[in-house]
C-alpha cells in the first residue's frame, strides 16, 4: 500500500552514510611486535599489481572497464596500506607474493574471483577493524564481477542461514541496524515496481525475495536473543524523488549501499564467527545487487570499490 506524503516517515534512512552509527572504529594507535607476515599484506600487494596493471590495459583495449578496475583495486591498496605499514610486521617470503596482474581484462575474471575469497577466508578471525577492511575488499571485488559479462559474474552470496548457538550480546545492536536496513529496502523495492517497466521483473522479484529472507533470519535471531525486533516504518523518504526508471534504479541501488554500510557495522562490532560470516554474505550480496542498479542509473562509479565504508 502506497502512504499519503503526509504519512511518510521523516526518517530519511534511504541515503549515504544513514546507518553512520556502525561506521567502521578507528584503528588502534599500537604498532606491536610480530614475527609472522601481516595477513593483509597479499591482499594488498594483489591490489597494487591489479591497479598498475589495469591503468595500462585502460589506455588500449581495456577501455572502461579497465579504468574501473584500475580506480577500484587502486582504492584498496589505498585503504590497505596505512593498516599493514601500522604493524609493519615482516614481508612474506618471495615465492608467496602474488603475481603480477592479468595481460587482459578477461584475466581479471578469475583474479577478482581469488581475491574476493582470499579476502573472505581472512574475516573471521581478524580483529574487528581489519575484518572490516578485508569484507569490504571481498564485497569490492564481488561488486566489480558485475561490471561486464568478461569478468564476470562471479557467484552469488551462499545460501542464507540464522547463526547457530546463543547470539552474542555486543552482535543484537548492529543486527537491529541491519534488520532497519532490510526493512528499509523490501520498501523500496515496492516503491519502485510502478515505475520500471517488465524487463526488471526477475531482479525485483530476486532483490525482494533475498531481503525478505535476510530479514526472517534477522527476526529469527533477533527474538532468539530475547530482543525485540525493531518493526519496519510505514514509509520512508527517498533523498530524491522517485519519478522515473534512471531515478528508481539509483533509490534501489541506495537502498543496497545502506544494507551494505549496516552489514559490514556486525562485522566489525562481533568476534562470533557465525555472525560475522552472515554478515559477510550480506555484504557481499548488498554489493553485488548495487551494481546493475547503478548502471543502470548511470551513476559512477557503477562499482562501489569498498562497500559499506563511507566516501
Amino acid at each position: 500500500m502506497t502512504a499519503r506524503p503526509t504519512d511518510l516517515s521523516r526518517r530519511r534512512v534511504l541515503r549515504p552514510g544513514a546507518v553512520a552509527a556502525v561506521a567502521l572504529p578507528l584503528a588502534a594507535c599500537s604498532t606491536g611486535n610480530y614475527e609472522e607476515p601481516d595477513p593483509l599484506a597479499p591482499l594488498l600487494a594483489a591490489a597494487d599489481a591489479d591497479a598498475a596493471a589495469a591503468r595500462k590495459l585502460a589506455s588500449g583495449e581495456g577501455g572502461d572497464v579497465a579504468a574501473q578496475i584500475a580506480d577500484a583495486r587502486a582504492a584498496h591498496a589505498a585503504a590497505l596500506k596505512p593498516e599493514v605499514d601500522r604493524l609493519n610486521r615482516p614481508k612474506p617470503a618471495a615465492s608467496t607474493a602474488p603475481a603480477a596482474g592479468p595481460a587482459d581484462v578477461a584475466g581479471f575474471k578469475d583474479r577478482l574471483a581469488a581475491v574476493r575469497q582470499q579476502a573472505e577466508d581472512l574475516v573471521p578471525g581478524l580483529p574487528a577493524y581489519r575484518a572490516g577492511l578485508a569484507a569490504s575488499v571481498a564485497a569490492g571485488c564481488a561488486a566489480l564481477q558485475r561490471v561486464s559479462p568478461s569478468i564476470g559474474g562471479g557467484e552469488d552470496a551462499k545460501p542464507i542461514a540464522a547463526p547457530s548457538g546463543k547470539l552474542p550480546d555486543e552482535a543484537v545492536d548492529p543486527l537491529q541496524k541491519a534488520l532497519a536496513a532490510e526493512h528499509a529496502a523490501l520498501w523500496v523495492y515496492g516503491l519502485v515496481s510502478a515505475f520500471l517497466s517488465a524487463e526488471f521483473g526477475n531482479a525485483l522479484k530476486s532483490g525482494r525475495a533475498e531481503h525478505t529472507a535476510r530479514r526472517d533470519v534477522l527476526i529469527q535471531a533477533i527474538t532468539a536473543a530475547s530482543a525485540t525486533p525493531v518493526a519496519p516504518e510505514a514509509a520512508y523518504v527517498p533523498a530524491k524523488p522517485v519519478t522515473d526508471g534512471p531515478s528508481a534504479a539509483s533509490v534501489v541501488a541506495t537502498a543496497e549501499a545502506d544494507c551494505a554500510a549496516a552489514w559490514l557495522g556486525v562485522v566489525t562490532h562481533t568476534d562470533d564467527a557465525g555472525v560475522r560470516g552472515l554478515a559477510l554474505q550480506a555484504l557481499v550480496a548488498a554489493a553485488r545487487r548495487g551494481t546493475p542498479w547503478r548502471q543502470q542509473a548511470a551513476e559512477k562509479p557503477v562499482a562501489i570499490a569498498l562497500p559499506g565504508q563511507h566516501s
